[in-house]
């Protein structure tokens, strides 16, 4: 009897060892990998940054958003919520959270609505995409959509040049969506004309990618819920670029005019 079942743990290391070398099958799959990337920039203001908080903590409340996660091939997400501001200047609020039901999604919700809001300083687009290209190393071998959802009030002006960061991000098969909001004390600032041609043209890109540009703050919650709901079910615009042949938009004017300011204070 013995012998009849003696090649058994010869076989079970067997497999064991060819099971150690295939690829992870059993690896979670995802729906979406999302960095909710938002501005807390000098130029936002308190009312501003409170509205942009709440918009985003009751899109997860929102059943809306529950039933496109649920509807997703995988029915499971991950998300990460960010705050940035200069160069160097980024913070993960809520770090990486898989969602696969509305208890976890208002889990997510509660935990980001429970932060205290800050503001910093300059505005660098470019240093919130090179942060957000590292984020989503930390998934490791989960297969996803990987999506930057950048949100703000003002163009790049501190770090490299953005359609640098935006390239290298695309060429990596990230997709680049945006948020440009558009109202409050900079609505009549040089900043806020063309912010959303600003966002076409020089910061969105990637397969699907898309932005909404908000100018009422009384719409807030309802773009934000529109937008997390179309990032999770992966509609985008059609007419949307993967690089832009020919932009209309100075990509650097927000470096252009903090080289201007900064020369206009070294003037005696």
């Amino acid at each position: 009897m013995l012998r009849r079942f003696g090649w058994i743990p010869a076989f079970l290391l067997l497999t064991g060892g060819l099971l150690d070398r295939m690829p992870a099958l059993a690896e979670p799959q995802l729906d979406i990998a999302l960095v909710v990337a938002v501005d807390i920039s000098s130029s936002m203001e308190a009312e501003e940054q409170g509205l942009q908080r709440t918009g985003f903590a009751e899109a997860f409340r929102s059943t809306l958003v529950h039933e496109a996660i649920r509807n997703g091939a995988a029915g499971r997400i991950a998300v990460t919520y960010v705050e940035w501001s200069g160069a160097k200047d980024q913070t993960v609020l809520v770090p990486w959270t898989i969602i696969d039901g509305p208890e976890k999604a208002i889990a997510f919700a509660d935990r980001l609505a429970g932060k205290p809001i800050r503001q910093a300083g300059m505005t660098s687009i470019s240093g919130i995409i090179d942060f957000s290209r590292d984020l989503f190393k930390e998934l490791g071998g989960m297969s996803a959509r990987r999506v930057i959802d950048i949100s703000g009030d003002g163009p790049n002006n501190d770090g490299r040049k953005v359609v640098l960061a935006r390239d290298e991000a695309l060429a990596d098969g990230i997709v680049i969506n945006g948020l440009p909001i558009m109202f409050g004390r900079t609505q009549s600032s040089r900043e806020m004309d063309g912010l959303d041609v600003y966002y076409k043209e020089c910061v969105i890109g990637g397969a699907g990618s898309f932005m909404i540009p908000l100018h009422d703050p009384e719409q807030f919650a309802m773009v934000i819920r529109t937008k997390i709901m179309r990032e999770i079910a992966g509609i985008g615009d059609d007419d949307m670029h993967v690089i832009p042949a020919r932009s209309r938009m100075n990509c650097v004017s927000g470096e252009m005019r903090t080289d201007d300011d900064l020369s206009v204070e070294k003037d005696p």
